[in-house]
């Protein structure tokens, strides 16, 4: 067959080995429900109260406009791949098909911090809260066994906190791990139930936090900046915007799950765009409620949006839901996470890069069972020694980059193959997908010296497994996009 006569993409072989192949059983619903587990969780419990009193004041509201307009640039063009190439692997995967190899595995390397490191950040994080929940109902566990031992972010100021383990966070990790395995589908039951459980919440502090709103608690809008970048004032909100971009990481997470949808090419775009619109709604209506309601100064705590509420007589009741919320919806953080980089690493593997087993598909479930326990011991293991904060730059900066890889990737699509199938094509692409790189380079800039250090030594481990292993092993270019006839 010419290769002008190629519609879609083509493969070394006319078929996937059975033993590669995952059963498709999500629809769009599913799919929406899996973005926003992955996107509302620690961003809109946590994050809004830190960008709010550390850089932004009220104004964070427009922290949020900035991050989601260079998430939804990155999504458009998730959403054109993810309709031309229905598998798994996100960016990885699209990187693969656009930009050779190498790229490939700088991707899918920088997307384990995205994935794992963040699966055992939020974790570590949903541990504070479920303490604080039992808590409410009398419940007082050891304090050495409710936290991590080491704490501090930075290079140079790491130390211990008396703590021995972090002994939910494990068992949270190694209950959602179990279930991955079991199935997928049965699994985005589980995370559906949960998703409508924090989404009613959050509903719920909007609907009836409104009433309570006062003006004077949002004058000045923009503080006035304190002679300091990122302290208040415009560079306050691009400082804040930083912060609001990592509430939005996990809508891409939708497109790893493109080998389980039914019908990807048109499932894998509503998904991405759905769940990244109604997060984008509901972070706008909370970061108003919260900083409405109260002294946007006091926002600086572990808990602010029930904090914020407990201020208020008429809202106290609602501080145990919000518990609750936060609780199952960092949880439904953490599965989205895990399942994530157990897809990603079944995508690497598949294609050399990794080790097979990684590829593997159980017989009875389905599932990527090999990678997943693995994926789940080492998040497990790095849950119960440390915070999230001390690589959560890492996992912003590890998806800045896979965003503007993706973003370059559809404009070398455009130029290269422009009349191949689309069924979603990106809108204004020219402008979009530059925008998106742009947005995301500036996010990328504001993180810091030491991030990009941390960036340096990550990368440097992956090269070295890249070039002891993946170069020997990899196949050839998989992907390929060709022109309609």
């Amino acid at each position: 067959m010419a290769q002008a006569d190629l519609t879609e993409f083509i493969q070394p072989s006319a078929v996937i080995a059975e033993e590669h192949q995952l059963r498709r059983a999500l629809g769009p619903v599913n799919l929406i429900l899996i973005g926003i587990g992955a996107i509302i969780g620690a961003g809109i419990f946590v994050y809004t109260g830190t960008a709010a009193a550390q850089h932004a004041g009220p104004a964070v509201i427009l922290s949020f406009v900035i991050a989601g307009f260079g998430c939804l640039f990155a999504g458009l063009c998730y959403a054109e791949f993810a309709s031309m190439i229905p598998e798994s692997g996100s960016a990885y995967t699209y990187a693969y098909a656009t930009m050779g190899r190498f790229m490939a595995w700088f991707i899918g390397w920088n997307m384990v911090l995205e994935y794992l490191v963040s699966a055992a950040g939020v974790s570590s994080g949903w541990s504070g809260y479920f303490g604080s929940l039992l808590g409410d109902f009398g419940i007082h566990l050891p304090a050495a066994f409710m936290g991590p031992p080491i704490a501090g972010n930075g290079l140079g100021n790491m130390h211990l906190t008396g703590a021995i383990i972090n002994v939910p966070a494990v068992a949270l990790i190694v209950l959602l791990t179990t279930f991955l395995v079991v199935g997928v589908k049965e699994t985005a039951r589980f995370n559906g139930i949960m998703v409508m459980l924090k989404v009613a919440i959050v509903v719920a502090v909007i609907v009836f936090g409104l009433s309570y709103v006062r003006m004077e608690h949002l004058t000045p809008f923009i503080p006035p900046n304190e002679g300091h970048f990122g302290k208040f004032g415009f560079s306050g909100i691009l400082a804040a915007s930083g912060v609001a971009f990592f509430a939005y990481l996990g809508f891409e997470a939708v497109s790893v799950a493109a080998q389980e949808a039914r019908d990807p090419r048109r499932d894998i775009p509503i998904g991405i765009l759905g769940s990244l619109g109604i997060c984008t709604v509901l972070y706008m209506l909370m970061a108003v409620v919260m900083t409405g309601i109260t002294d946007w100064r006091t926002l600086d705590v572990p808990s602010p949006v029930s904090f914020a509420v407990s201020k208020i007589d008429g809202l106290k009741w609602l501080v145990t839901p919000i518990n609750i919320g936060a609780v199952v919806g960092l949880a439904s953080v953490v599965f989205v996470s895990l399942y994530g980089q157990s897809r990603v690493f079944f995508s690497m593997a598949r294609d050399g890069f990794l080790w097979p087993q990684f590829a593997s598909v159980h017989k009875q479930f389905h599932t990527p069972a090999y990678g997943t326990i693995v994926v789940g011991t080492f998040a497990a293991l790095l849950a119960a020694l440390f915070p999230f904060d001390v690589l959560a730059d890492l996992v912003s900066i590890g998806t800045l980059a896979a965003f503007i890889a993706v973003c370059a990737g559809i404009l070398i699509l455009r130029v290269t193959t422009p009349k191949a199938r689309r069924q979603f094509r990106t809108p204004y692409v020219w402008f979009t997908a530059p925008a998106g790189i742009f947005v995301c380079g500036v996010m990328m800039i504001s993180l810091g010296w030491a991030t990009w250090i941390r960036l340096v030594i990550w990368t440097a481990i992956g090269l070295a497994i890249y070039f002891a292993y993946g170069i020997k092993h990899a196949a050839p270019s998989k992907w390929k996009v060709a022109n309609e006839a």
